[in-house]
């Protein structure tokens, strides 16, 4: 995909410091936080079930910890709590069986999540197959209204028409939205998500970063012109990771149907920032669930193929019945 997750208000480089500033360079004292200047920090997380660890657990043992399992996948969320957006999900095939996505402007609260479901009693038979820490930001690559004009001339359209400037007015009214929802998302009620990591290219004759910012920033324009055509069917936060994990940028897609998500995927990687700059990682396909239903989808209340039962009825009864 693309590395345009949210622009800086002029539409230039929102760069607050780089490699050579002394750190001493400000006049005032910077304080120590976790508090990001804007923005939301995001954790993603998968887990497979180790079945052999869960059979071995004692029957209230497990039961005490499904429950706090389901617990822990529901934080409570909002626009004024800690974690302001959660999505638990199911992963068909083999790179996990479950896992969770989580934006908000408290790491520590992110990070609870996980330290919740590892700490619970059936903590040791949920063994961590991948994770991925970014934040949200505002790309350098997003125009600003001047230049956004200045790409419609280029591309012919005649600045002293209606057209041009029935254009100009829309994307002015778009961009402060826009903005929003890359910075501080809200997480679509969408059935099926994507996850991916990704970096841009630093090999000979396909050096992003040799590129001058003219030229990167008229082919993410390209780029994101293509994932526009998707709007109402998809929708698309992209993540900084730079300095933070592995890779560069963490992009998470929620679909209204699966083929959105590959038809998306698809279609933008002939985007020549994708096809010629482009590296990816693994996908991370899954379907959202309740935790309640998570439990029951994954048959985490089931040894081998028969339920475990109790005097007090069916484990699954007693912790949701």
């Amino acid at each position: 995909m693309s590395d345009h997750a949210a622009p800086a208000p002029s539409g230039r480089p929102a760069h607050t410091g780089g490699h050579g500033q002394h750190p001493g360079a400000s006049s005032e004292p910077i304080p120590g936080t976790l508090v990001l200047p804007g923005g939301y920090h995001f954790l993603h997380l998968f887990y497979r079930v180790d079945r052999h660890i869960l059979s071995q657990l004692p029957i209230a043992e497990r039961a005490t910890g499904l429950k706090q399992l389901a617990q822990a996948l529901s934080p409570e969320t909002g626009d004024d709590k800690p974690i302001t957006g959660f999505h638990a999900f199911a992963v068909p095939g083999h790179k996990a069986d479950f896992g969770f996505v989580g934006a908000g402007t408290d790491l520590q609260a992110l990070h609870a999540v996980q330290m919740n479901i590892e700490s619970s009693p059936i903590g040791a038979a949920l063994i961590p197959t991948y994770s991925f820490y970014s934040i949200s930001e505002i790309s350098e690559y997003v125009p600003s209204v001047e230049q956004y004009g200045q790409t419609l001339m280029r591309e012919g359209v005649d600045p002293a028409s209606d057209s041009f400037r029935t254009k100009v007015r829309t994307y002015e009214q778009r961009l402060g939205p826009m903005n929003k929802q890359r910075l501080t998302p809200e997480f679509p009620d969408y059935p099926s998500l994507c996850f991916y990591p990704m970096s841009k290219t630093r090999v000979p004759g396909a050096n992003w970063y040799a590129e001058p910012f003219s030229r990167r920033s008229e082919l993410m324009s390209q780029h994101g012109r293509s994932g526009m055509k998707f709007a109402g069917k998809v929708v698309q936060v992209i993540s900084s990771s730079t300095g933070l994990d592995d890779w560069e940028w963490g992009v998470t897609l929620w679909g209204k149907n699966p083929s959105y998500l590959k038809d998306i995927v698809y279609t933008m990687r002939f985007d020549e920032s994708s096809a010629i700059y482009g590296l990816f990682g693994d996908f991370y396909f899954g379907y959202r669930l309740t935790p309640d239903e998570l439990v029951k989808e994954l048959k985490l209340d089931r040894q081998g193929s028969k339920a475990v039962a109790t005097s007090g009825g069916s484990l699954l009864s007693r912790l949701f019945g």
